[in-house]
Formats: structure tokens, sequence, C-alpha cells
């Protein structure tokens, strides 16, 4: 339904008025009103696909049709399209597009997110053969040149530089920090990675030492076999005896283990967020 007719109409006849005695100025503004009137309609263009509840009775050849009747102008909805689902659009990347992937990536999206967002930005294409072709060559070409080697890899990265893990070790029993360590406190943290990809610090830690309680170090995590990311990591002793168990404040910056590698924990983002006093 139209908004405002009155105004659509006062509109249109002034657009329609001529203002000049030029015949070419004359047609530009006809061709003018008839570009608004259509640009105006298809804004407010909606289908409803709708069925006759009462069929119209059939004539024969060369008669006369018969008057319809009042039942026969009954419809009933069927689909309004309005509401109708949209299929997915099948797309390819044109360039590197973080969180979803390089260049020459095929992706399918709802056209909502990606018309928006990759087509009209041209960030991607609709994946037709030539298209395909097109970009894949490209990727191809691009080799190692790639900003990163996936989609998710900067999100990953990220997300891994703002966590702080805690490394929990016996306070009984004598130990020498190695990878596998590293590994099992991830994955209670739900990071799952495997041994090969984590780099701990050349100087050794052995405990249990009460003194590097609660301080910190750093570990390298390799994504891809390309991108490497520094992770915060804390070192904490426990024990099974509840009166021995170290309580520690985490909510306070710690020192490291290694006075060297202070310049690379605070490169890292803040893991910590200071209390607000109360008045």
């Amino acid at each position: 339904m139209l908004k405002f007719p009155r105004l659509l109409v006062n509109h249109v006849k002034a657009l329609a008025t001529p203002t000049s005695s030029s015949n070419t100025d004359c047609l530009s503004q006809q061709t003018r009103v008839i570009a608004f009137i259509i640009t105006y309609i298809s804004h407010y263009h909606n289908t409803f696909i709708l069925k006759r509840r009462h069929p119209v009775p059939l004539y024969k050849k060369n008669s006369k049709p018969q008057r319809l009747k009042t039942r026969h102008f009954i419809y009933d909805l069927v689909e309004d399209t309005n509401w109708r689902r949209k299929e997915f659009l099948d797309l390819i990347l044109t360039q590197y597009v973080a969180g979803i992937g390089n260049i020459g990536t095929r992706v399918s999206l709802h056209p909502m997110v990606a018309y928006p967002k990759l087509l009209l930005p041209k960030l991607a294409d609709y994946a037709t053969p030539e298209n395909i072709e097109k970009y894949t060559k490209l990727a191809l070409d691009q080799g190692e040149d790639k900003p990163f080697s996936s989609g998710s890899v900067e999100k990953m990265m990220k997300y891994l530089s703002k966590k702080r893990i805690s490394i929990m070790m016996s306070k009984d029993v004598p130990w020498t920090l190695e990878k596998w360590h590293i590994k099992v406190n991830f994955r209670k943290a739900g990071i799952y990675l495997p041994e090969d990809t984590i780099t701990i610090p050349e100087k050794s830690i052995s405990g249990p030492n009460l003194d590097i309680e609660g301080k910190e170090f750093y570990v390298t995590i390799t994504i891809n076999n390309r991108e490497q990311v520094k992770v915060r990591c804390c070192l904490r002793h426990w024990t099974s005896d509840s009166s021995s168990q170290i309580q520690v404040d985490h909510s306070l910056p710690a020192e490291p283990i290694f006075p060297e590698d202070k310049p690379i924990l605070d490169s890292l983002p803040s893991f910590y967020k200071e209390r607000k006093k109360n008045i």
C-alpha cells in the first residue's frame, strides 16, 4: 500500500509541469517523472499468491462468459513472498576477509549478510565457473604471500593472546616443566593442541618451588605450521592436602619468572582489570 498518496500525486504533478519550451527539456523531464514513479512503486512492490475459494465455471466456445458472482472474488492466501525463505548465495572471495577466508575461498551466506558485507564492498563475487577459475588461479599465484593461512587464524591469535593459562604443578612431587604439562593445562581451559605446536621457554622451570608461585611466563603456539602467537601462563602449585593449599589473588598483576621476559609479557594484551574503588 502506498503511503501518503496525496503527497505523491502533488510531487508527480510538480515534476510533470513543463518549465521550458524546449522539446528536449520536456522529454528529459518526462523521463525523470517515469523513473521516479517506477522507483517509488518498486520500493513498495509485494507479491501475494492467491487461490480462488470457488472455481469460476467454464463456458462454451463462442459463447458469452457468465458474469462472475461475489463468491468468485473470495480468495485464500497461498503464499506471501515477503516471508519466503531466501536461499543462500554461493560466493567466492576476491581478497582476504577476516574471519571468513583468503582469496579463492568459496562461502555460502544468507543474502542479508552477503550483500552488505561482501558483495557491495566488492570483497566477493558470485561463484560462477568463470569466477571460480579466475580467483582460484589468483590464489595459486599468491602462494605464501597470503596475510594468514586461513580465515579463522587472525581471530584465534587474538583469542589466545588475551588468555592467561594456569599451569597447575605438584607441590609434593619433584617436576620439570615439559610440553605435555602445557598441553594438559591448555586442555583444561578448553583449548586442544598437539605437543609439536608448543614451544616452552629455553630455560628449564623446576619445582616444587614456592618462590615462583603465581609468577608468569609465556609459551609460543604455532598455528598451521606458519603463524605464531605468544600465550601468557601462570605457574601454580597444587596439593591434595587442603590445609596446605596456597591461596593466591590472581586479580593482581604478577611478576615474570624470568625478568628478561617482562617486555614480552607487557606487550601482550592486559589480562587484568582494575577494580573500581568503593566510594
